[in-house]
This record gives C-alpha cells, sequence and structure tokens, in this order.
C-alpha cells in the first residue's frame, strides 16, 4: 500500500512524501480523522527547537494527538470503522517496573518518529483504543487527558500526607484539564489556580478560587501543587510554589522547558519538598481516560470550551493555516483531517 505522509522538512515548510507501507498481523491501519495541535508541534513548526535537533530530527510527520477510524484489520479484531484513539509513545520491550512513557527505549511519534499527519497510520494492536459515547472533536483531545491522568495517578501512588488544598500554576491546556480531573478526583479538596490575570482565567469556573500569580497574599498556601506552566515563565512558576507551599508538600512538574532554570533548592531543602516528574502517557492512561470522559458529560462540556478553533484540511496550505491560526489562540486548535 503507498501511503501519503505529511512531513515537515525546515520551519514552515511541508512536503509530501509517498511511503509504501507493509503491514504486519499485528497492526492494523487507521485512517485519521481529526488531530490537535500541541505546544510541542509549534516548536517544531515554527524552528523554536535546537538547530541541532531540528537536523537531527527532521523531515518528519508531526502531531500526536489524533483519533480515527479503523480501516482494516488482517485479523478482523477491530470491526471496520471503529473508532479509535491513537497512542503515540511506542514500547520496545516489556519492563515490569518501569512505565511504558518513561522507558528510554520506547519511541514517540512526531519526536523523531512519524506522527499522524497521514493519509493512513499503520498501528500495532496494542496502540490503539477503542471509544464511545466521545464526540471526535472531543475525543482528539484524550492524548493531553492521558498525560494529566498519568500525572495523578503519579501523584496519588506517591503522595500519603493530607490534599486539602492542591494549587495549580499555569492557565493553559494542562492546567485546565489538570485542574478538570483533580477536582473529580478529590472532590474534597480545594483546587486553586494561578496564573496570570487574564480572560483564559474565566474558563475555570469549576476550581474553587483563582489568584493572580502577580499578586499572591503571603498567607496563600497550598499542600501540593502541579507546575503546568513550562517554557522560559517555568522558573518563576516553581519558586513561587516554593514559597507556598506547605512543608513535606509535593511539587508535580508537568511543564517542559528548553532551557536549564534556577530553583530555590534551599528553600526545597529545609521544607522537604518532593519534586515529582512527569511526561507523556501510557496504554493504561489511555483506557483510564476514555472511562472517565465517557461517564461524565460536565467532563465533555468542559473540554468543548478549550476548542478554540476547528480547521477543515484538505491540502498542505490548510495545513499551514491551522498552525497559524494556533499560534494566536488561547487553547487548542483542531483540525478535521479530510487529506
Amino acid at each position: 500500500m503507498i501511503n501519503q505522509v505529511y512531513r515537515l522538512v525546515k520551519p514552515r515548510q511541508i512536503k509530501i512524501d509517498f511511503v509504501e507501507e507493509k503491514i504486519k498481523k499485528n497492526e492494523i491501519i487507521v485512517r485519521p480523522k481529526f488531530l490537535s495541535i500541541c505546544k510541542a508541534d509549534m516548536r517544531y513548526y515554527i524552528g523554536s527547537r535546537d538547530q541541532k535537533v531540528l537536523n537531527k530530527k527532521l523531515p518528519m510527520a508531526l502531531i500526536h494527538e489524533a483519533v480515527g477510524e479503523v480501516i482494516y484489520d488482517p485479523s478482523n479484531e477491530f470491526k471496520v470503522g471503529s473508532k479509535v484513539v491513537m497512542i503515540p509513545n511506542t514500547p520496545m520491550e516489556m519492563n515490569s517496573e518501569i512505565r511504558e512513557n518513561y522507558q528510554t527505549t520506547s519511541k514517540f511519534r512526531a519526536s523523531g518518529y512519524d506522527g499522524f499527519m497521514q493519509e493512513f497510520v499503520v498501528m500495532r494492536k496494542d496502540r490503539v483504543i477503542e471509544y464511545n459515547n466521545i464526540e471526535d472533536r472531543i475525543a482528539v483531545l484524550l492524548e493531553l487527558f492521558s498525560v494529566c491522568v498519568n500525572a495523578i495517578d503519579n501523584f496519588k501512588n506517591h503522595v500519603s500526607t493530607k490534599k486539602e488544598t492542591i494549587g495549580v500554576w499555569g492557565n493553559g491546556n494542562i492546567g485546565f484539564i489538570t485542574a478538570l480531573i483533580l477536582k473529580k478526583n478529590f472532590p474534597e479538596s480545594k483546587i486553586l489556580l494561578f496564573g496570570p490575570n487574564n480572560k483564559k482565567m474565566d474558563y475555570f469556573s469549576f476550581v474553587d478560587a483563582i489568584y493572580d500569580i502577580n499578586s499572591i497574599d503571603d498567607n496563600i498556601k497550598v499542600d501540593h501543587a502541579f507546575e503546568c506552566v513550562g517554557g522560559p515563565h517555568s522558573e518563576n512558576a516553581i519558586n513561587q510554589i516554593i514559597e507556598h507551599i506547605n512543608p513535606q508538600g509535593t511539587i508535580s512538574l508537568m511543564g517542559v522547558s528548553e532551557n536549564l532554570i534556577a530553583i530555590n533548592t534551599r528553600d526545597i531543602l529545609e521544607k522537604g519538598i518532593t519534586l515529582l516528574g512527569n511526561s507523556r502517557s501510557g496504554y493504561q492512561d489511555f483506557k483510564e481516560s476514555i472511562e472517565i470522559m465517557e461517564k461524565n458529560q460536565d467532563v465533555k462540556n468542559y473540554l468543548k470550551t478549550i476548542i478554540s478553533d476547528e480547521v477543515v484540511v484538505k491540502n498542505i496550505e490548510d495545513i499551514n493555516y491551522a498552525f497559524n491560526l494556533d499560534l494566536n489562540n488561547d487553547f487548542k486548535t483542531i483540525m478535521e483531517w479530510k487529506i
């Protein structure tokens, strides 16, 4: 089978490569239906990654957030037309001690390996999960949702101290979904949002309190915190958390920074603070995410509010339009894939 793969060859330049695909017994073919643009995709697209990284990883098809429909399964395990979410992380070995998304040998789509901007995608069967009762345009957020589920599950497994107040720093996509899942998992806890005072804060109507990071009273304290800022502002966010977190609290780090940052290790030591790193997700996180979405209509309703734009994509010009649109969007830009 000849497949059309839409690869970024250099910043802002996408071309079509024709690739011959061979289907193995444990693989299926999925036609992408909805794709979602992530900040990681955008860093490749505009060329803000280090040039050495770009030279190493390009050309490459972008996008690791996608849902589609099964069009071929040689063993008939999946029915043709089944709606599935595609898992971008691909473990290459079995390891009962290290989760698949933290294994150094795992491959991740749109990070050194072709992502989902393809006419068809050949997927291992253990890398897709069927879903129902979720609109495709909402289901495309499952990958992002699963990343937050992974972080919160790590938090549950590591923290046994009180959780009366949990702070979330960051009012973007990760901060929104993290706060939303925390409200579901810890209904007795107060979920506090910390971010810059702008219109994005209005979307967080489900949290217990909202604080402007530029004017937080000294007496505001949290038992634990989730850092969902990333980038150059993560340094200020982490140091502010250290200032406002109670002794022996846990800081769950979720934001990605391209450069090294300086943090207040003196107070980390004096307060006995635990830093918990989180990245990506795996099969079980996706499975749990689907269960949460399918059972909770309010979660799906809230997720609808962070879709800033939806673009119908039929050609490369439409792809470029969607990426350029995303540069100025507050939340998510999704593409209805009609290639």
